[in-house]
């Protein structure tokens, strides 16, 4: 297999920033990278990043998911149009309490989470099947298969690409294309700080006091303690990302932190969906023992595993 030319959205930082700069610099020169960002304005952090790669096997070019028409600006500046890999990178977050949410604000996260991956892959999917090749790997999340408290719109937009990438790539199968959805758990990045940040400061006062309470009291609290313990690096959700891209025969699903594993398998264990249900309400509001010590055993086995 030769080069590959990838196209990575969202790599003015975290985990789209980890993953072009890795590729970029791969040993063995098996990509050439093409890391976009809506605003070139903050191109700075990957160019730093990426260091002798620049303009060399990476390029930054800018690409508005939102938008039509970048999309095709930034496709017909390749070569032949060529892109061998996608990586889906390119998301917006939400969290609190529905009533607090506006609709605008539920239909731009959609237009960035799914209609983005939408708009990408009908520029690209044609060219994919004439050549009879090509890789869409996408960053979805362990919340497109579980839903969490507090992220009722987040978790809909990933349950959305989750459904459209199974159904597309089975169509995808007969012109050779793979199609891979990695799903990590929680990731310490920028993105998901600023996600936080905006919540402690969100205004609550469209709900009722009891929900609001919930929030601040219950969920924010025990959402830092489960980044504390599970969450990973864009380094460490990186290695995964070369794992899948580099794999012959690439998984359609790879969840990337094996601890948040027990999490997702609660909804198979029980077609009812009463079981991670009771689960999750007994862990959050009758058992913060519980939680608490199940935590403490996630770090320890985190510690073992780094250690290996």
């Amino acid at each position: 297999m030769g080069t590959r030319r990838v196209l990575v959205t969202g790599c003015s930082s975290g985990i789209g920033l980890a993953v072009a700069a890795r590729l970029a610099k791969d040993e063995l020169r098996r990509f050439k990278v093409v890391a976009t960002m809506r605003d070139l304005g903050k191109r700075g952090p990957l160019e730093k990043a990426a260091g002798d790669s620049l303009n060399k096997t990476l390029e930054i070019k800018q690409l508005d998911a939102c938008c039509e028409a970048s999309i095709k600006e930034c496709v017909n500046s390749l070569p032949d149009r060529c892109v061998d890999v996608l990586v889906n990178n390119a998301g917006v977050g939400m969290i609190g309490p529905l009533e607090c949410q506006s609709i605008a604000a539920m239909q731009e996260l959609f237009d960035t989470n799914f209609f983005g991956l939408v708009r990408l892959l009908k520029e690209l999917l044609p060219d994919m099947k004439r050549r009879q090749s090509g890789h869409i790997v996408v960053m979805s999340s362990v919340m497109g298969l579980q839903g969490l408290l507090f992220n009722d719109v987040y978790s809909a937009s990933k349950f959305a690409v989750e459904g459209f990438c199974e159904s597309l790539a089975v169509q995808a199968m007969k012109f050779n294309i793979k199609t891979t959805l990695v799903e990590p758990g929680p990731v310490v990045t920028e993105f998901e700080r600023k996600v936080y940040e905006d919540a402690e400061k969100m205004d609550l006062s469209g709900t009722d006091e009891e929900t609001a309470k919930i929030f601040r009291e219950v969920y924010l609290p025990y959402s830092k303690k489960v980044f504390i313990s599970l969450g990973q690096t864009p380094e460490e959700v990186l290695l995964t990302f070369i794992k899948v891209i580099t794999a012959k025969e690439p998984p359609l699903r790879h969840q990337t932190n094996r601890l948040y594993m027990p999490m997702t398998a609660l909804k198979h264990a029980d077609p009812t969906g009463r079981l991670p249900l009771d689960t999750f309400y007994k862990m959050i509001f009758k058992h913060d023992v519980v939680f608490n010590a199940t935590l403490g055993v996630l770090r320890i086995l985190q510690r073992k595993a780094e250690k290996k």
